[in-house]
């Protein structure tokens, strides 16, 4: 099969994983009208296994369209541009340190944590403009979600790199 075709299957596969895994198990957060989810774990493995900019694409448009489907529609460019740095900076940590093959898994839990700061900093920011100083309410609920990512992600990532396909893709995409 083409590399360009399994690249862009991969990025289409993990995009519907990321909108299922976000839309799938919500837990309410009080107060906000938001809720927490698995979502950002396929959002940092996106970044990993696919690369910077497949990931990018992939956690971006995912995560943006749980969104534009579950009635967030304010948070649809928000979410496209915050997802798609997390995957992307996940992307360019795992390459940067795992040219040698070592240091794998502190390169995804680097990637949650990555999570973590731009998850909370980011919608903090975005929900001031809209919402004023009340914005800061949503900030225990997004390191939350941030730190399910990071864990998730870390328990996943094993199993995934596991599968033929995917062990290749992410060699591809670290090299």
């Amino acid at each position: 099969m083409n590399s360009n075709l399994k690249k862009l299957i991969m990025t289409a596969l993990f995009a519907a994983l990321a909108c299922v895994a976000t839309m799938s198990i919500r837990i309410p957060t009080p107060g906000t009208g938001g809720y927490i989810h698995p979502g950002d774990a396929i959002v940092i493995l996106a970044g990993v296994i696919l690369g910077p900019v497949y990931g990018m694409l992939a956690g971006g448009i995912g995560s943006a369209l749980s969104d534009l489907i579950g009635g967030y529609f304010v948070y649809v460019p928000i979410t496209l541009v915050i997802k798609g740095l997390v995957a992307l900076v996940s992307g360019l940590i795992y390459q940067k340190m795992c040219r040698s093959g070592k240091n794998r898994y502190i390169a995804v839990i680097l990637g949650g944590i990555t999570d973590i700061v731009f998850v909370a900093g980011g919608y903090f920011i975005c929900e001031f403009f809209l919402y004023g100083s009340g914005a800061a309410a949503s900030i225990p609920a997004n390191i939350i979600q941030g730190v399910g990512g990071l864990i998730i992600s870390a328990v996943l990532y094993p199993v995934l790199i596991a599968i033929p396909d995917v062990r290749q893709a992410a060699y591809e995409a670290k090299n």
